[in-house]
């Protein structure tokens, strides 16, 4: 799934946009989970900044 994702990423208006993965720690396991998200480029930091908060 993420061949398709990256591929359509890098043509036309995708280029506007990114592949952002945050990792996250569960306070009850102890466990690690990643989230994926496709931002604009504008957006970046402000996705990874609310992802260091949680």
């Amino acid at each position: 799934m993420a061949k398709k994702v990256v591929a359509t990423l890098k043509t036309g208006a995708g280029k506007e946009y990114s592949k952002v993965i945050t990792m996250a720690k569960s306070p009850k396991t102890g466990a690690y989970s990643f989230k994926e998200t496709i931002v604009h480029n504008d957006h970046v930091k402000d996705v990874i900044a609310a992802a260091k908060k949680d």
